[in-house]
């Protein structure tokens, strides 16, 4: 189903919003006010409050029996009924929709229409409206942003990184809820934390949000309990990740990584979960970047991050892993097992190559070791440094290098088609040097701590 809401800009003045009892009797008023406030099944509701300001403001209403029905859905034709009458200066900016399912004689024609031209609801593919559809909460959120023209003025990932539940947030109303979210609209009750964007708004939800706006426009001073608004305050809140805090990070590329141990690999790897900052917001979301590097730390190697990426844009970082001494030596017949998926740092290749002279420089890049495991698996009867040399040479020849192994000259015969192509082996090894790898497992020695406290934009 396509996105049925789009945000238009629209001015905000007065709000008036009354349900209804049934789609054929809408929105019903009963008089005087007075009786109207003492709804019974409010008494003592988190949303009592507010609910009492707007039917003071005869901006609501209830019902027949003197009940308000909070958790009562509201549906679209409801809720285009109320934005009309929320909204009633909103610039008509599209022309008039004809939708299949609402003839001219339907009691909410005019509205729906209405809400349609002043771009505050639209509708479902071949001109399908949904009148009776009961509204979920993000559709009326992205509604109310777009209708009072606000926009977000912060990175929407981290805005959203407000909310334990933001993955469930569907992609047209992103934007939409991290302007509301800034601008104090939004309402969770009774977990501030959890949005259920995909649940279906109540009446005392939607007054909330209603009396959210109204109080952001000045007409009145909040009455909703303020532990159940998000984004008091965003900026302070989301931005501070105290020193220690642990960030778990995944790289797929290989099982494991094999470097030298004097070497220094760049390497990206990926958030694994949501990182929270100490107010208990998402402040790095699963699925964010980090950039750094594995470099040696006393024998060992170790990876220290100095960027994230989040939602495209990258920030600053100091985090580190711990020191990885896992080591393996080339006499060691499992390295075989270990080489044939494994991601193999510069130097760690022209180790296991036995690459001799300082004609072969590093590049710092991380070598995707498939291809050479294969041919070591195929040479299974072979002399294990033989091998692997020739495997890792060819790599080496794919990225434009050459060298001499003993006394025999490499030649681009001896590549193996695909082996990390553009890749540069590099590093310089003596030659009674007996060659020694760092065997580094991403699953749990690449996880990250923070070493200081860090402030995200």
């Amino acid at each position: 189903m396509s996105n049925p809401m789009k945000l238009k800009s629209s001015p905000a003045l007065l709000v008036a919003f009354s349900m209804v009892t049934s789609s054929l009797a809408p929105f019903v008023a009963i008089a005087p006010s007075v009786a109207q406030s003492s709804f019974s099944d409010v008494q003592g509701s988190w949303a009592q409050a507010c609910i009492v300001e707007l039917t003071q403001r005869n901006i609501i209403s209830g019902y027949p029996d003197g009940t308000f029905r909070p958790n009562n859905p509201v549906t679209r034709a409801e809720y285009a009924s109320l934005v009309g009458k929320a909204f009633p200066n909103a610039p008509r900016n599209r022309g008039a929709a004809q939708f299949v399912d609402v003839p001219s004689n339907y009691w909410a024609y005019n509205a729906i229409t209405n809400a349609s031209q002043t771009g505050f609801l639209s509708g479902y593919p071949g001109n399908v409206f949904n009148p009776t559809q009961s509204i979920p909460r993000a559709q009326v959120l992205v509604s109310l942003a777009s209708g009072l023209n606000f926009a977000p003025s912060q990175p929407v990932a981290n805005t959203l990184g407000l909310y334990a539940d933001a993955s469930a947030i569907p992609g047209y109303a992103q934007t939409g809820i991290a302007a509301a979210t800034e601008k104090r609209l939004v309402v969770n009750y009774p977990d501030v934390n959890f949005l259920n964007p995909n649940q279906l708004a109540s009446r005392a939800e939607v007054s909330t949000f209603l009396c959210q706006s109204l109080a952001g426009a000045g007409q009145f001073a909040s009455v909703v309990p303020s532990q159940y608004v998000v984004g008091a305050a965003v900026a302070t809140q989301r931005s501070q990740i105290v020193a220690g805090t642990l960030i778990p990070v995944s790289y797929t590329a290989a099982p494991q990584i094999v470097v030298a141990p004097n070497e220094t690999v760049d390497l990206t790897v990926t958030v694994a979960s949501d990182v929270r900052n100490s107010a208990g917001a998402i402040a790095i979301p699963q699925g964010s970047q980090v950039i750094g590097q594995l470099v040696p730390v006393n024998g060992g190697s170790q990876f220290v991050a100095r960027t994230v990426v989040i939602g495209g844009q990258q920030y600053s970082i100091n985090a580190s892993s711990g020191i990885v001494l896992t080591k393996k030596s080339l006499r060691d017949t499992s390295l075989i097992k270990t080489l044939g998926g494994a991601a193999l740092g510069a130097g760690a290749s022209a180790i296991i190559g036995g690459v001799t002279g300082d004609r072969l420089q590093g590049s710092g890049n991380l070598i995707l070791a498939s291809s050479i495991g294969a041919a070591v698996g195929a040479n299974q009867g072979r002399n294990l440094g033989s091998a692997i040399r020739d495997a890792a040479i060819g790599a080496a020849i794919g990225a434009g290098a050459a060298g001499v192994i003993g006394d025999r000259i490499i030649t681009p015969k001896k590549v193996f088609t695909g082996a990390a192509a553009g890749a540069a082996i590099g590093g310089s090894i003596d030659r009674g040097t007996v060659g020694e790898v760092i065997v580094i497992n991403p699953m749990s020695d690449l996880n990250l701590t923070l070493n200081t406290a860090t402030t995200l934009p």
